[in-house]
């Protein structure tokens, strides 16, 4: 979809609002075209060359007719009331029609808010839906601070450059177009001969908006550049100070912000250039109509006058800050399209994990999912296979736990179930049907899933155990955080559970967060758990809590469990030992340890430890 499409796009459910405004406008040029004719008549009055019309014409719709008309009126007034009197009546038409021009403008602008701000919010509103549609693939190979300056910079440049810019868009052509429809009517020859220069002028300036562009876009760029750094830097401050690295990250950062910096000083450059070049080529072709229509008066065959001479460049004057304001609007517009061009690169991307047109809805899981003969390896990676050959089951109620060096895809294998990604051979069913074939929701709707880094809000404790389940009554979430062992400590917070706990839950200790990880996964109820090295980077007092709590968690429940520590999975159903992305062993804990294998390896390791 090219730039102009999407923004008829956008404005397209407002048309309303944009035919009132295009109204509006029309009415207000009128307004200004027929206030400004009056200096013709004016000037004829002040020095007596008006010709009296004491016959009343046929008033019709033509413009001819009303202008007629209109002398005659005159004519009348200035018989029947003397001169000064049809010059008062002059004046206070000009004010009347300035008035009616300066509301019928404040009326454009009011219905044009709407369009322009609603257009923003739609965009910004588009891009987050596809940002939460897209495969976690995606986010591995894209910058997190690129990303995030796609929705927040390119559509902040979006709302200034091109909605700032829309009511210059829907104003000046009409003004123009109008002006130059009076000017005709004036004198063709004249306005023929302006129309002959200003497409000169508008080839000028068009190509100083072409450059402008190519600026603007990798000014955009080098800004999601800026944002990576800033976020990588407040994730990573404690290694950055642990390691003495502030002159570093911050010579880093002083590169991409100069980089930024000159990509701004030229862009700007090319900017300020439009104003003051518009106006310089306006005032050329002012002059140079004035010189070519000055000599149509002082010749003898012309049947311009110069009071009609006067009038004509009083219009024609009036198209020099429409035309100067659409030349700075199409210099916006220019730089606008850079980042709806980044916007749109986002939105073209075809996510990869999508339901199929015939998929099924799962409600429950009663028999066993199945890994057959499945091999992985990451899109767009330039890494070995992942996973090689796979074969397992997990049946129903069974706890299975992966264990293995790390590295070895026991992470990718779990992710492999939520259809985070798609295995690149092989398949995975779960009652027999291909997860390719299960509706997206309805399958996610069946796990629950706690990580290693326990993934919490800037929200309260209550709504962060209840993000599973939205409609969890209080009881409900209560009952969920005494099973994750958190209830007691949530109740020394001064506000309970309507504590924020801010970003990333910084306000909570680690094993804390992990509890709450716990206690939104017990209210969910899922039929499937997947336990990612839920424990591995607690203290041991907090791993005996949060253990004591996994342990309810998975009662009578189907677990898939990655575990570091041994000691916690010694009572799973079977264990699966991953080296290398192929499974080498699989057993439980007393037939692995026999085995004298890998697994047992594993074992002596952490016991001697």
């Amino acid at each position: 979809m090219n730039f102009f499409s999407k923004i008829l796009s956008l404005i397209k459910p407002y048309w309303v609002n944009g035919l009132l405004n295009a109204v509006f406008n029309i009415l207000a040029v009128i307004f200004s075209v027929v206030s400004l004719t009056m200096v013709i008549p004016f000037l004829r009055l002040l020095f007596g060359t008006e010709e009296l019309v004491d016959k009343a014409p046929q008033l019709g719709i033509s413009v001819d007719s009303v202008i007629d008309y209109f002398y005659y009126y005159l004519s009348k007034i200035i018989i029947e009331h003397g001169r000064y009197d049809a010059l008062f009546f002059i004046c206070v038409l000009v004010t009347v029609l300035f008035f009616l021009k300066n509301l019928c403008r404040y009326l454009a602008l009011h219905v044009l808010a709407v369009v322009r701000n609603k257009a923003v919010r739609d965009i910004r509103n588009e891009i987050y839906k596809k940002m939460l549609s897209l495969p976690l693939g995606y986010f591995s190979n894209e910058k997190k601070g690129d990303l995030t300056a796609r929705m927040t910079t390119d559509v902040q440049e979006i709302e200034w450059s091109v909605m700032s810019s829309l009511e210059v868009a829907f104003r000046d052509p009409v003004s123009i177009i109008l002006f130059l429809f009076a000017m005709l009517l004036m004198s063709p020859e004249l306005t023929l001969f302006v129309l002959i220069l200003l497409p000169i002028t508008g080839f000028i300036i068009g190509k100083v908006g072409n450059s402008l562009r190519r600026y603007a876009e990798l000014g955009q760029s080098k800004m999601g550049d800026i944002i990576s750094i800033i976020d990588e830097t407040l994730s990573g401050m404690r290694i950055i100070k642990a390691f003495n690295a502030e002159e570093a990250t911050l010579n880093k950062f002083k590169g991409e912000s100069d980089k930024h910096s000159n990509f701004l000083i030229s862009m700007y450059r090319k900017k300020d250039l439009s104003s003051p070049l518009t106006e310089f080529l306006g005032a050329a072709v002012l002059v140079t109509v004035m010189w070519f229509g000055g000599k149509m008066v002082l010749s003898d065959s012309t049947e311009i006058d110069a009071a009609m001479f006067i009038g004509f460049i009083a219009i024609f004057s009036q198209i020099i800050p429409p035309a100067k304001s659409f030349a700075t609007a199409y210099y916006h517009i220019k730089k606008g399209m850079a980042s709806m061009q980044r916007i749109e690169e986002v939105l073209q991307v075809e996510s990869n994990i999508k339901d199929k047109p015939d998929a099924k809805v799962i409600d429950g899981f009663s028999d066993k999912i199945e890994y057959k003969n499945l091999s992985f390896v990451y899109e767009n990676a330039n890494t070995e296979i992942v996973l090689r050959n796979i074969n397992f089951e997990l049946r129903k109620g069974e706890t299975v736990a992966l264990v293995g060096p790390s590295g070895g895809g026991k992470s990718t294998l779990a992710d492999l179930i939520p259809r985070y990604y798609d295995p690149t051979e092989g398949d995975i069913t779960i009652d027999g049907v291909s997860l390719r074939d299960c509706k997206l929701k309805s399958l996610r709707a069946l796990m629950g899933i706690v990580t290693q880094e326990s993934i919490l809000f800037n929200d309260t404790i209550y709504n962060n155990i209840a993000f599973g389940k939205p409609d969890a009554s209080k009881e409900e979430i209560e009952e969920a955080a005494r099973v994750a062992n958190a209830h007691d400590f949530i109740l020394e917070f001064d506000n309970g559970y309507e504590t924020n706990i801010g970003d990333r839950g910084g306000k909570l200790s680690g094993g804390q967060r992990q509890r709450l990880s716990i206690a939104r996964a017990i209210l969910k109820n899922p039929a499937i758990l997947i336990l990612d090295e839920a424990t591995s980077s607690l203290d041991t007092e907090s791993e005996m809590l949060v253990q004591e709590a996994l342990n309810k968690l998975m009662e009578n429940r189907t677990s898939l469990v990655i575990a570091h520590r041994l000691s916690t999975i010694q009572h799973a159903n079977r264990i699966v030992v991953i080296d290398n992305g192929e499974i080498v062993e699989e057993g439980e804990h007393e037939e692995l340890l026999n085995k004298n294998g890998l697994y047992r390896k594993l074992h002596d390791m952490q016991t001697f430890a």
